[in-house]
């Protein structure tokens, strides 16, 4: 077992910082060159943390990786049914995930129509995974849409070299229950490798019916020789969750916090009744296919493909007034990408070209599967049945300058160009039709400098341009393209125990679409521009190597997120609220732990979270406030080498691990999310419109378990 592995902030800055852009590529490993163009090293001037396969097993119990992210810095998680099961976000400086840049392998895996991130369609996919990078602010050029606020870069499994078996599998409150097969036939004559896995979860959730039916798998096939590598792989999930999304309202979260009103109705007799199949039902399936190929000790190249089908609706019990009805709401659609890179590195120069060409198909249509009292409803028939169509192509060029031993300067040119077309209807819009071409050139540069072998410092300027959303048109189809300034400036101090790393930022928006806290009719969260905007702050990080036994780490967040003048219509006429909070961005987040190793085979590490207050609203209206939150995990792992279990009779296992999670120790009560909306009163008084606000909240669990027994042969 690695010494150093804290499981809140060992997040391999101190390794990443012996890596040189002087390296060459004889001795580059191929399937880095697969994430290379996105990927950035410790000499770009960019706030990032890199996090290994090591370090996400040792939570790696069934949860979504928004929530195995919870503890890097100025990070928020939440979770619909309150456990990290099932539906999860993740926020990265205030900003919502629909501005958050995700690729798996180089290839985006935002929904290229809401940039949405929907982990739950990939259940169990970080048992797959080598390791990831997160970037926080614009970072570096990626493929897809331009990230706004963070970018998070997914390598998949590598080959290994030699064949295994495990079985991990997991039980814990709410009736959770995980259970997977990791497999791989090691390099057959130094040539090929065959590795795959097969996850099932299955956890009835915190809130009440919020339940999760998970399965997927992941399958590679890999052919490396000399300098080529060539790998194909296909993965996917199918998700059947019942929604949660709905929320409770103030008095509900005070008297029956785990109340879940999807589904409700009421059956001819008056009674409450609820719709047992009020689901989300969904299957995505990626094919993969990665040239990666060294011509030389200078460069190397990659090409990726990828194909993203996925199909599935949510139906839902509607009542309105004496008619009854169930309804699908489907989305079926295919995602296309192509990419190039190619990655020069020779004496004090690396310089990286990449292109990406992406185009998205998505069939959006509702049916009625039943009715009751609904006059002329035909089954067959369609209520709504529209078609997004998304082209995206982008060309970058990045350069890694190396001026001295101790000096880099960084320069990213992209051009991204967007073609977007929508028809037919909406669940809400007779017609939806618009037909946008976007270009957007989105320059970056920086320095960085070697103090000495201890101290580092950076300074990086970024400019980035992203798209509205289908239902930012829904909601407004005026809506304009939103444009951020990022300045970055970190010091980094790296000695033999003590790692301290201090990053300040300003990201000036114009046109920034921020959350209105207030939801569409499918669930999605409205957005709208805010004309001037800025999110400021300092975020520290630090690792203490107290003993051989002993680490202690923590994290801090501190920001300023404003709207500048900020205006809304407001019993009815436009108010001028000033200058207030952005939605959903706290001021304050912070992280700390301590990790403690009783032995080379026991460890024991307790990690605190803390949120502070944040709004739901733009107005800092007081009933839309959050209040702050702190939270305390306990994890411990033991290994057991080279043991046998009587109970498979004479099969010995090369190791055994047995994990055991305790979350939220101290049984605290919090809420990490929720929503909130506004209505106008024109029927009290005819003569006076009034604005009427109300809320919605997404209760987090008390105290709760998961222990996890790992089999390795």
């Amino acid at each position: 077992m690695k010494k150093f592995v804290f499981v809140l902030l060992a997040f391999s800055l101190s390794l990443s910082a012996q890596e040189s852009v002087l390296d060459s590529l004889e001795v580059q490993n191929l399937e880095e060159v697969i994430v290379s163009s996105v990927r950035v090293k410790d000499n770009i001037p960019i706030a990032f943390n890199n996090v290994s396969k090591e370090e996400i097993s040792k939570r790696n119990l069934g949860q979504d990786i928004p929530i195995l992210l919870n503890f890097l810095p100025n990070v928020v998680t939440t979770s619909d049914a309150g456990a990290g099961i099932g539906y999860t976000g993740i926020r990265i400086r205030g900003v919502n995930s629909q501005s958050t840049n995700v690729t798996i392998n180089g290839i985006p895996y935002n929904d290229a129509e809401s940039l949405g991130t929907f982990w739950v369609d990939l259940p169990d996919f970080s048992s797959s995974v080598e390791n990831l990078q997160v970037q926080r602010g614009i970072g570096t050029s990626v493929n897809g849409s331009s990230a706004f606020g963070a970018s998070i870069n997914i390598l998949t499994d590598k080959i290994s070299q030699n064949p295994y078996f495990e079985s991990a599998n997991t039980i814990g409150s709410f009736n959770t229950v995980k259970n997977n097969f990791r497999f791989s036939t090691g390099l057959l004559n130094e040539t090929i490798e065959f590795s795959g896995r097969l996850s099932k979860i299955d956890s009835d959730g915190y809130i009440d019916r919020a339940s999760s039916d998970l399965k997927s798998y992941f399958l590679q096939l890999s052919y490396k020789k000399n300098k080529t590598l060539l790998k194909f792989l296909n993965f996917g999930g199918h998700e059947i969750t019942y929604q949660a999304w709905n929320g409770i309202d103030l008095q509900t979260l005070e008297n029956n916090r785990t109340y879940n009103p999807s589904g409700l109705y009421y059956d001819l007799n008056g009674e409450e009744r609820f719709h047992e199949n009020e689901v989300d039902n969904y299957k995505q399936d990626h094919f993969q296919f990665h040239w990666t190929q060294s011509f030389s000790e200078n460069l190397s190249s990659n090409l990726g493909l990828n194909l993203t089908n996925g199909r599935g609706y949510y139906e839902q019990y509607n009542e309105n007034g004496s008619e009854d009805f169930i309804t699908r709401k489907w989305l079926d659609n295919q995602f296309y990408v192509i990419n190039y890179t190619l990655n020069y590195l020779k004496n004090n120069n690396n310089i990286i070209f990449g292109s990406t060409y992406s185009e998205y198909d998505g069939d959006h249509f509702g049916e009625t599967i039943w009715s009751q009292n609904s006059g002329d409803i035909e089954f067959t028939d369609l209520f709504y049945n529209g078609n997004g169509l998304k082209k995206d192509f982008s060309n970058f060029i990045k350069s890694i300058y190396q001026i001295s031993n101790d000096v880099s300067i960084y320069a990213d040119l992209q051009l991204r160009n967007i073609d977007y077309q929508t028809t037919g209807s909406t669940s809400n819009i007779d017609q939806l039709v618009v037909d946008k071409k976007y270009s957007f050139f989105n320059p970056k540069a920086g320095l960085n400098y070697d103090i000495n072998q201890k101290n580092k410092i950076y300074f990086s300027l970024s400019k980035a341009h992203r798209e509205p959303t289908r239902s930012d048109f829904e909601n407004n189809i005026n809506i304009q393209p939103e444009e951020l300034i990022d300045y970055e400036l970190g010091w980094k101090y790296n000695a033999e125990k003590f790692f301290f790393n201090s990053n300040l930022y300003y990201m000036g928006y114009k046109n920034q679409l921020v959350l209105t806290g207030a939801l569409d009719d499918v669930g999605s969260p409205i957005r709208e521009n805010s004309g001037k905007s800025y999110r400021t702050g300092i975020e520290i990080e630090s690792v203490y190597k107290a003993t051989n036994k002993l680490n202690i780490s923590a994290n801090i967040s501190l920001s300023e997120n404003k709207n500048v003048d900020y205006k809304t219509n407001y019993n009815g006429v436009i108010t001028d609220w000033g200058d207030t909070d952005i939605s959903f961005s706290p001021n304050v987040i912070s992280s700390a732990g301590i990790q403690f190793s009783a032995s080379q085979d026991l460890t024991f590490t307790l990690l605190n979270k803390f949120v502070g207050n944040q709004y739901m609203s733009n107005t800092e209206s007081n009933i839309s406030k959050l209040s702050s939150y702190s939270t305390t995990d306990l994890n411990i792992l033991y290994t057991i080498e080279n043991s046998a279990l009587w109970m498979f009779g004479s099969a010995y296992f090369s190791e055994i691990i047995v994990t055991a999670m305790i979350n939220n120790i101290f049984n605290k009560e919090y809420v990490s999310n929720g929503y909130y909306y506004t209505y106008d009163d024109t029927w009290s008084d005819p003569n006076l419109i009034t604005t009427i606000e109300g809320t919605g909240y997404y209760p987090q669990a008390k105290r709760n378990f998961l222990l996890g027994l790992t089999f390795k042969l």
